[in-house]
């Protein structure tokens, strides 16, 4: 493995770089496009803040606790445990010392090991592109939101009026859905109606973009100084949710059910795909945003404590956020089933005070005469209304909005909790952005010099792109866009990722680097885990998740103004082709990269050839003719000068070497 390739550079090694083709064992010199200055971070602090700002995002508040809930509670946390200790840490440890290691973004990290795997990092950067366009109208609806709360009552704690008649598709489902589907979105039936873009989303994902273009203004010098408030306020906000929560009526009954552990669930085949694709995206594997940011760190920093403090951080900050959700929906939903119940009362129960009738009595007396109860009563079960409304943007805007309402100060409560969402997207933005413009700056010397720049046209492509998601039909491409574009093409750039590492280059090898890095060994575990574990773990995601994309047609959640619902619809056949080009298009660098490479090196051999790369030079000591090899780059040592005779046999020895296989 080691044999006829170079090792990771050193500090003191950074204006030429050996580029390691693991494809074919040979090695060639070849300048790096970094800039000869590298940023680097200026204190620990400040990397950490970056990463777990990055990795800490959205889907820890709404993702996380909905497949927690969905997936036996206590049983899925075992199971997300598992997989983040053998697939999701050492996946998260080998791209922090790539990036650490070699210094550059990721499709210099990737071009480094060899020139035929540079399309991984391009992969990246597409991947990292699609979700910063729908990424940050998450971060416009937040805005909207947050503007729309500083009144009271909320605007959407009521049903609106017209001419003293409460609206009819307000009183068919709530408040809260008339205003996110109504007046936030103002969204069609269907994907097919595309309807006219929505102003106030528009100027939402305009100041949204600005301030996202303001905090990468000068990267991450800048970046960094709003992390100090947006890594940190989240937590804040949570825990002063998680106080209140707790005091509320029904919140242990909500954290109950969320813990309830369901051990049989783990002989369901989907929800191990659910959770290994959970540890996936929490950790931001895949994206080439950890590589940019630990390519900032010193050479000798402790990589793989950071490895597992960040997937700690996230995993813990991912419970916290699953304790506040069920406290208050354990709260708004223990509200809505004593109205359920009150409605219900019959005899024996008293008639004059409604309130007073327990929930326990209520539900053993309608399981005990549940064949004589009339049709239009229900038995207001606990755990029904708690499955209401908890996924995603209906988490968010939605059922969590909607247990505001009932708290004093409402509007309080509402504008600390979409501030909180707004950090929380902004932090992971900057780590999305980073993951686009730091390899491109290196990769291209022309955008290097013109970086702010380039964060410019970055931002002002996102925002003339993203006005695709704020028409009236734009949830259901950005419900596509999240499902679809991300997803398969990054599984499929960590499988080539860890197979490039642990098998290309050598996982022995790569340890050996990391070694001499960091001064200590990882354990011999890795090594297994990279090559075996991770890669067949990564392989059986992709399977899984490519089996259940062809067994279905893909669905979306649509909004029915009639009858003032949810409901799945397929995609139609042109969504179905604008999906797959997504997927093409996002995972099409990898192999047009190899392709490339290789062409390019064949050609290279074939004009080296035409040239007259080979010639007979006389040697009068010995009058024997030996045949050399001359090269048009200049092999001088840089640490000093070499001798003649030095490098003419180092060449006969490399010559004799190489034309045995010839």
């Amino acid at each position: 493995l080691t044999s006829g390739k170079q090792p990771l550079p050193a500090d003191d090694d950074r204006t030429e770089a050996t580029e390691v083709d693991g494809l074919t064992g040979e090695s060639s010199p070849q300048e790096t496009s970094e800039p000869d200055a590298r940023a680097g971070w200026n204190s620990k602090i400040e990397y950490f803040l970056a990463q777990v700002g990055f990795s800490v995002g959205l889907g820890n508040v709404w993702r996380f606790p909905y497949l927690c809930h969905q997936n036996g509670g206590g049983a899925f946390l075992l199971l997300y445990i598992l997989l983040m200790l053998i697939v999701g840490i050492p996946l998260f440890f080998l791209e922090l010392a790539a990036g650490q290691a070699i210094r550059q973004g990721s499709i210099g990290v990737w071009k480094y090991i060899s020139p035929r795997l540079s399309g991984i990092g391009y992969s990246s950067c597409v991947v990292c592109f699609f979700v910063a366009l729908y990424y940050n109208v998450i971060l416009a609806w937040s805005l909207f939101y947050l503007g729309n709360s500083f009144q009271h009552p909320l605007p959407w704690e009521k049903c609106p009026e017209q001419g003293n008649v409460t609206v009819k598709e307000c009183s068919k489902s709530s408040p809260t859905s008339y205003f996110w589907y109504r007046k936030a979105l103002d969204i069609t039936d269907s994907i097919d109606e595309t309807g006219s873009f929505n102003t106030y989303i528009v100027c939402c994902l305009l100041a949204a973009w600005t301030v996202v273009c303001l905090g990468m203004f000068k990267g991450i010098k800048t970046s960094v100084k709003v992390m100090y408030f947006s890594s940190i306020f989240p937590y804040v906000v949570l825990f002063c949710f998680l106080i209140r929560g707790l005091l509320l009526d029904g919140a242990f009954e909500g954290i109950g059910f969320m813990f309830y552990p369901k051990l049989e669930i783990w002989a369901d085949v989907q929800v191990w795909r659910q959770a290994a694709t959970q540890v996936f995206f929490a950790l931001g594997l895949g994206f080439g945003s950890i590589i940019a940011y630990s390519s900032y760190n010193p050479r000798n920093n402790n990589c793989h404590r950071d490895a597992f403090t960040v997937s700690f951080i996230n995993f813990l900050t991912s419970v916290l956020a699953t304790l506040v959700v069920f406290a208050v929906l354990g709260f708004r939903a223990k509200n809505k089933v004593m109205e359920c119940v009150a409605s219900n009362v019959m005899p024996p129960f008293n008639y004059s005070d409604p309130k007073s009738v327990a929930l326990k009595d209520y539900s053993n007396w309608f399981e005990e005469f549940r064949s004589m109860v009339p049709g239009n009563l229900t038995d207001c079960d606990l755990e029904k209304e708690m499955q209401k409304g908890v996924e995603g943007t209906g988490l968010a805007f939605i059922a969590f909005t909607e247990a505001m309402t009932l708290l004093p100060g409402s509007p309080f409560w509402s504008a600390l909790f979409f501030l909180m969402l707004l950090n929380l997207g902004l932090s992971t933005m900057f780590g999305t952005m980073e993951g686009i413009l730091a390899p491109l700056s290196e990769r291209f010397k022309c955008l290097a010099r013109n970086k702010t720049k380039l964060t410019i046209a970055s931002c002002i492509i996102g925002f003339l792109l993203g006005l695709l998601f704020t028409q009236r039909c734009g949830n259901y491409f950005m419900m596509m866009f999240d499902d679809y574009s991300a997803t398969l093409p990054l599984i499929i750039v960590v499988v080539f990722e860890t197979f490039s590492v642990s098998w290309l280059y050598g996982a022995d090898r790569f340890l050996n680097d990391i070694e001499a890095m960091l001064g200590w060994r990882p354990s011999v575990v890795y090594k297994y885990l990279w090559k075996y574990v991770c890669l067949l773990a990564m392989l059986g995601l992709l399977g899984a998740t490519t089996i259940r994309m062809f067994l279905s047609r893909p669905t979306y959640m649509s909004w029915n103004q009639e009858k003032a619902s949810e409901e799945h619809l397929e995609y139609p056949d042109w969504a179905l082709a604008v999906l797959a080009l997504l997927i093409i298009f996002a995972t099409l660098p990898v192999p047009v990269g190899f392709i490339h490479a290789f062409l390019q090196k064949r050609n290279t051999q074939s004009r080296d050839a035409e040239n007259g790369h080979y010639r007979m030079v006389n040697t009068e000591e010995t009058g024997v003719k030996l045949e050399t090899l001359t090269r048009d780059t200049n092999l001088q040592n840089k640490t000093g000068n070499t001798s003649t005779e030095h490098n003419t046999h180092k060449l006969n020895t490399d010559w004799g070497t190489q034309s045995t296989g010839t």
